[in-house]
């Protein structure tokens, strides 16, 4: 049985990626679970992305969790999220993904690890969690998550990395 949370990410990134597609000459290397894989030949650069689950609270942005590769850059893997909200100045932005927490940087809507070493970390335990969920606060003062489904992501991440290993 196919959940509703699981067709409405898969939805969004399928006219995502169409959109996208028709705009930049990206190239799908395939959907796995809630993540697709795609490749844009013309940076180069490869990436998986996610859709963050569905919520009825007020967003400012549409939440997405994406893992690229450069190959000219030599950057592999790279972790970004777009959350769904403006970020309050000087919050503490907090990554809880299996039983590891950590601690982010970011600014405006977007978050990213501080370092190699915490990057490294979110992409190891990408392959073993079964979610993972960002907790901010946003710049009117609430607090907010967006949440992740990980099904798939280990197979989107290592398709891009497949997609990208021939782009130089």
């Amino acid at each position: 049985m196919i959940k509703r949370w699981t067709i409405l990410p898969i939805a969004a990134l399928s006219a995502l990626a169409a959109f996208a597609g028709a705009a930049q000459a990206r190239e799908s290397l395939g959907l796995y679970g809630t993540w697709g894989a795609f490749r844009d030949p013309l940076v180069p650069r490869c990436y998986a992305i996610a859709m963050a689950l569905p919520s009825t609270l007020r967003r400012d942005y549409q939440p997405y969790a994406a893992i690229g590769t450069w190959p000219k850059r030599a950057a592999r893997n790279q972790v970004h999220f777009r959350l769904s909200r403006k970020l309050a100045e000087g919050t503490k932005i907090v990554l809880r993904i299996g039983r590891e927490r950590i601690e982010l940087t970011g600014g405006g809507g977007d978050a990213w690890p501080k370092d190699d070493h915490d990057n490294a970390a979110i992409i190891a335990a990408m392959r073993s969690a079964t979610r993972m969920t960002v907790y901010a606060r946003g710049e009117t003062g609430g607090r907010f998550s967006n949440t992740w489904p990980l099904a798939g992501a280990a197979s989107a991440m290592d398709a891009a990395a497949i997609g990208c290993a021939q782009l130089r």
